[in-house]
């Protein structure tokens, strides 16, 4: 998977789409990534206590990988990303431009 935890993506897709956010968990085998502050759902929370009461919580959900585009830090456009083999190391490029991510 291209995208990394704490990059900045766009959502393309969905009731979020247009907005950006950073990304706070990546699921590599399910393709999936948590972004900060969007898709989010309400979720019922049982009371843990007999005094305390029951609550709706914001929790934000996983998403497919492949509804976001990754922002570019130099350019700050939503771009698609390359590889680009720079000795023993693998680098993440830019498509726009060419700048390492």
């Amino acid at each position: 998977m291209k995208i990394k935890k704490g990059d900045t993506v766009k959502i393309t897709t969905g009731k979020d789409a247009g907005k950006s956010g950073k990304v706070i968990n990546v699921d590599s085998r399910a393709g999936k990534i948590v972004v900060e502050g969007l898709n989010i759902f309400k979720k019922h929370a049982r009371p843990r206590t007999q005094n305390e009461k029951g609550q709706i919580v914001d929790v934000p959900r996983p998403m497919q990988a492949s509804n976001v585009l990754l922002v570019c830090p130099s350019c700050h456009k939503p771009t698609r990303i390359g590889t680009k083999i720079n000795g023993t190391k693998k680098e993440r490029v830019c498509r726009k431009c060419k700048a390492i991510i």
